[in-house]
């Protein structure tokens, strides 16, 4: 299968993870958005309507493809067939941009449908590098590595996560995706402030960054739980942390991320009409 993307890196500019509903849409008026994202899971197949449809969107957006079940931080090995499949989709893709979770999902051989937390010890870390290295040297690239959403936290870390994920990219040489939904999640099931985690993260090594919705719950005692579910509209107070954001990280490739109940195009594009007009106004500031 020949290569087809002409984009070797992403726009500063609003993105949207891609959904195949909306590909004719894209295809006749993109509005805003200037690039796409898709989940690698979804393309390791041998051909079929997703690909022709990916080599379509790849000669006029670029890239970025999003991994989800590698299980970076698993304590097995990753899976050779998950890589070998993966690396012949980048290689005949060659997205602007590849990017994994700091999670796990794997253990043995069972396969878990979300994305675990993991301690933040120094063995752990090992852990993740190794993997990391391992990723980057088959696929050839550096990859990008996205902050998780915590439910809960562990009372063996030792790292916080600002310092553990600047500390994977030190040693790996990856690169960081901060995920601004992730955040504001964590901190409101944690107990601490977005702004604080946001003060502390080194933006000079994020290549992305995401945003989405939420479901709100409460835990056993009453509290607030949030759910990062990627299934409803980016809320007010994300968008606020977005421009926090991006005040101090400079304009970044900035995607919306709407993967359950998905909405009809014209609703997506909305969301990254604003995202545009967040970044817009930050150029402008500067």
């Amino acid at each position: 299968m020949p290569a087809r993307s002409e984009h070797s890196s992403l726009p500063n500019a609003a993105g949207v993870g891609y959904k195949p509903q909306h590909f004719q849409a894209i295809m006749e008026d993109a509005g805003t958005v200037e690039w796409l994202e898709i989940h690698a899971e979804n393309y390791m197949g041998d051909g079929g309507r997703p690909l022709a449809q990916l080599r379509h969107l790849s000669e006029r957006f670029p890239i970025s493809v999003h991994g989800v079940g590698l299980s970076i931080g698993g304590e097995g090995p990753l899976d050779p067939d998950h890589l070998a499949r993966l690396k012949h989709l980048v290689d005949w893709l060659k997205p602007a941009s590849f990017s994994e979770h700091l999670a796990w999902s794997t253990h043995d051989t069972h396969f878990y449908n979300d994305l675990l937390p993991l301690p933040y010890t120094d063995a752990t870390l090992t852990r993740v590098c190794d993997h990391i290295n391992q990723v980057q040297d088959l696929l050839g690239r550096q990859m990008l590595l996205e902050n998780p959403s915590s439910y809960l936290a562990f009372a063996e870390s030792t790292w916080a996560e600002p310092a553990f994920l600047s500390e994977i990219a030190k040693r790996t040489g990856c690169g960081l995706l901060l995920d601004v939904n992730n955040v504001f999640v964590s901190a409101t099931n944690l107990g601490y402030r977005p702004q604080e985690y946001i003060d502390a993260y080194p933006f000079d090594i994020v290549g992305e960054i995401h945003l989405g919705g939420h479901d709100e719950d409460e835990d056993d005692h009453g509290r607030p739980l949030l759910i990062d579910s990627h299934g409803a509209e980016v809320v007010d107070p994300v968008w606020s942390l977005l421009a926090y954001t991006l005040v101090r990280s400079g304009p970044k490739p900035t995607l919306v991320e709407w993967d359950t109940d998905v909405p009809d195009w014209p609703v997506l594009e909305a969301e990254a009409a604003r995202a545009a007009s967040a970044l817009h106004a930050v150029k402008v500031a500067a």
